[in-house]
């Protein structure tokens, strides 16, 4: 960048009015420059030079990625290109593991191989159910699970060689083998119940429901639930660069080991703006009460005297895809479970909401959030396990988004500029002088 000498269709023009000086700046793939390439506009040549300020990164891309593709003008998710309805209906959640961690999809052969080492490690040192029992009886299962994970770096010293991957490949097959079984020994905890140990002829769902639910030896697990778990856990396995991957990121371009890295992004995902969301939807549903309330609501979110929780997304503008996929697992699980009455209420308050203009011109359409609560309830887990049902199968994103921050050359350590506001300098003023 520099001077401008002459146009070309590939660039973009800037002209400061301060200097009357006009740059030429390279427009890259997908409509984005270099926010360095602004940095030689400049008053004077002493100068920091120009940079650009964006709370929350809402219009900043921080890496180029081959994992998850979103449009969400149009309603579109993929994962590695695969459109995220074509994998609920036909994938497993081991199956579209291996195809995010690894790229494609898996020969048989390939699958049988992950699946195996996946259940050979589900296993944890019995060491772990001493840290567990440490906790409170009424600890957060998220809690738990986020200073599980962290305290697993310390068994596995070896996971901070993070150059070598087959190492790193190890220490993510422990990871997403490992995360289900301390998931359900927190909900043991808090439960009150013995700990129930991995059984290997079990499903990786099949295998958590059975750790979470059995008491006494006449537990199976129903193939309806154990499918819709399975495509929960697809249809949260990534979604690109929000908070929660971001802060895996950023963790990781310190070179943490990936255990770290990922219990720092468990507690990006615990707050109630992320992970947390979908326990707020039922508590706003249990507070409308009854279908006939649902006008009356509505009026009140209008007049910004209450919350709309589970519509409207930073990234989707029309109807999230997972949401109508959740919508429609949720009538398979009611079979088995009874229905919820509080799916009656998100129904009704979904078909207000779409048919009014004043929800539809601001975008406002239902959410992953919207209905993932009312299953999880209706499977009979209780609210402090949704942010942990998140956590399980968004290690597979977390994991893979570590690992390609570490194959990119053009990654450093995160290190976000900011705009000084404070005082200037100013000399120390003694105690006995200030007023």
């Amino acid at each position: 960048m520099g001077d401008k000498t002459t146009g070309g269709s590939n660039t973009l023009s800037i002209r400061d009015n301060r200097t009357n000086k006009e740059y030429e700046v390279p427009i890259l793939e997908g409509d984005v420059i270099r926010a360095m390439d602004l940095r030689k506009i400049k008053v004077q040549d002493g100068d920091f030079g120009m940079m650009t300020y964006d709370p929350a990164y809402t219009n900043t891309a921080s890496t180029r990625s081959t994992i998850t593709f979103i449009d969400g003008d149009v309603g579109i998710l993929r994962y590695r290109g695969y459109p995220i309805e074509q994998l609920a209906e036909r994938s497993s959640h081991l199956e579209t593991a291996y195809l995010i961690l690894k790229g494609e999809l898996p020969t048989q052969s390939e699958l049988n191989t992950f699946v195996r080492d996946v259940t050979y490690h589900t296993y944890v040192h019995e060491n772990m159910i001493k840290l567990l029992d440490a906790f409170r009886y009424d600890a957060h299962a998220m809690g738990m699970l986020i200073s599980a994970v962290a305290a697993l770096a310390t068994f596995y010293p070896e996971a901070g060689n993070i150059q070598d991957a087959r190492n790193r490949w190890i220490q993510i097959i422990r990871l997403v083998a490992k995360m289900p079984t301390l998931a359900a020994f927190c909900y043991r905890h808090h439960r009150g119940l013995p700990y129930v140990y991995p059984e290997n002829e079990y499903s990786y769902t099949g295998n958590f429901l059975n750790m979470l639910f059995r008491v006494g030896s006449n537990y199976k697990p129903s193939p309806v639930l154990e499918r819709a778990l399975d495509i929960l856990f697809i249809l949260h396995a990534d979604h690109e660069q929000n908070c929660s991957t971001t802060a895996m990121r950023v963790i990781g371009s310190s070179h943490a080991d990936p255990y770290s890295a990922l219990a720092g992004s468990m507690a990006a995902l615990w707050g109630p703006l992320h992970g947390g969301a979908n326990e707020a939807v039922l508590r706003m549903l249990r507070k409308i009460g009854d279908v006939k309330n649902i006008p009356a609501f509505l009026e009140k979110v209008k007049n910004k005297q209450e919350l709309l929780m589970g519509f409207g997304h930073r990234v989707y503008k029309s109807y999230d895809p997972r949401a109508s996929i959740i919508k429609r697992t949720a009538d398979e699980v009611f079979e088995v479970t009874g229905r919820n009455p509080l799916l009656d209420i998100a129904l009704e308050l979904e078909r207000i909401a779409l048919s009014e203009d004043y929800f539809v011109t601001r975008q406002l359409y239902p959410n992953v959030d919207f209905y993932s609560g009312i299953i999880y309830e209706a499977l009979g887990f209780p609210v402090e396990m949704f942010p942990v049902l998140f956590a399980i199968p968004r290690t597979v994103g977390w994991l893979t988004q570590w690992e390609e921050l570490l194959k990119d050359d053009e990654q450093k350590i995160a290190r976000p500029r900011q705009v000084y506001l404070g005082s200037a300098a100013r000399d120390f003023v003694p105690m006995s002088e200030r007023k």
